[in-house]
């Protein structure tokens, strides 16, 4: 296979995958969120090395790492980088993987686009707001959305529900 073949290949496999549904942008308020911007040093300074790893270069912590994992209280949770709400405590679940998992998010605070790190296209996540890097999106997920939005606990801070 020549150059040309395997672009066009390439581009018809691309075609297939964005009709399928798999890629898609739900920013219901986007004209709500005023946009964080900041430069890499000022990014550096805000964050932990680890922080800025998974944010702002969109590395993975390692499995089993974050004590978010295993976080079961009513609360929020929201981007390390800005504070944003991104995902309601009712929508965690214990997915096994060693990451905090979530079937759904706070409508409008997630941005997604496809990711080609691993060669085979997944849909990352990152915050409308400061477009910090959360996690992936798999279609493994419990109902009522079939979906499992893995994140980066380092990435997501906590802030409990006061009674």
């Amino acid at each position: 296979m020549n150059r040309r073949q395997f672009l066009k290949s390439s581009a018809g496999a691309l075609a297939v995958i964005a009709s399928s549904g798999f890629i898609t942008n739900a920013i219901a308020n986007k004209e709500e969120i005023k946009v964080v911007k900041f430069n890499e040093k000022e990014w550096k300074e805000k964050l932990t090395p680890e922080e800025f790893k998974v944010l702002r270069k969109a590395g993975t912590e390692r499995a089993f790492t974050s004590p978010l994992n295993n976080e079961k209280r009513k609360g929020t949770f929201v981007c390390r980088g800005c504070d944003l709400p991104l995902f309601k405590s009712e929508t965690k679940f214990d997915s096994g993987t060693g990451w905090p998992s979530f079937f759904d998010t706070i409508k409008g605070n997630v941005e997604t686009k496809l990711d080609f790190v691993l060669v085979i296209p997944r849909k990352e996540y990152h915050c409308a707001q400061c477009g910090g890097h959360q996690g992936h999106i798999f279609k493994d997920g419990p109902q009522p959305t079939g979906l499992r939005y893995c994140n980066n606990g380092v990435a997501l801070k906590f802030i409990p529900e006061v009674a």
